[in-house]
């Protein structure tokens, strides 16, 4: 019976160890100390910024693996410059670009990103339609 019950904790164990393992794999991005910030906007309301933050918040958080999210902004004049471009590019009526810093930590993400690396002015492509919710469409350089 001893026996018996020693296995059984082993295994209870085993899967204990498994299960922390496959969730540890799965954590997604850190979002717990990144610094927002938006210029003033001719163009967006401050709850239209806010709602495209939180995509790309939440992108991170569930995607860049391994990485750590520090600054997260809106510059009217680099959003101004390169948004026409990507309305037209997606068929939308209005595009809208965000910046970001971040970290990779020794993982290298998802394997796409440099180990050991900081990515700066990182963009992130949001469209919409007159009236319609923001989507992500793209990232990157």
């Amino acid at each position: 019976m001893k026996k018996r019950s020693i296995i059984g904790l082993l295994i209870l164990l085993s899967a204990i160890a498994i299960t922390s393992i496959l969730l540890s794999a799965n954590k997604g991005g850190d979002i717990s100390k990144v610094k927002l910030e938006s210029s003033e906007s001719q163009l967006y309301t401050q709850e239209d910024i806010k709602a495209v933050m939180d995509i790309v918040l939440d992108y991170f958080k569930r995607e860049f693996k391994g990485c750590s999210l520090r600054e997260l902004w809106y510059d009217e004049g680099v959003s101004n410059r390169d948004s026409v471009g990507w309305a037209e590019q997606y068929e939308a009526d209005e595009a809208i670009v965000l910046l970001s810093n971040f970290d990779v930590d020794a993982s290298g993400g998802d394997g796409s990103l440099n180990p050991n690396t900081s990515y700066r002015d990182w963009q992130w492509i949001l469209v919409r339609n007159k009236g319609g919710k923001w989507e992500l469409k793209t990232w990157g350089y």
